[in-house]
């Protein structure tokens, strides 16, 4: 079983090459840096689905 969590993306390092870019992301008030590498068009306040350290997908806001 995999557990994936939400949290706000922060900032990114704006690397070149989508597959290097990674950012900072706050979970409840724990900043972790992650892999962008699957969500190329994710920006500074999109809600991202995490899991051990790659960002899965944009969460969409209802």
């Amino acid at each position: 079983m995999c557990l994936a969590v939400t949290g706000e993306l922060v900032s990114t390092n704006d690397h070149p090459d989508p597959l290097w870019r990674m950012g900072d992301v706050n979970f409840s008030g724990v900043l972790r840096q992650v892999s962008l590498a699957c969500v190329p068009k994710a920006r500074i306040g999109d809600l991202l689905l995490v899991h051990v350290g790659l960002a899965l997908s944009v969460v969409e806001p209802e």
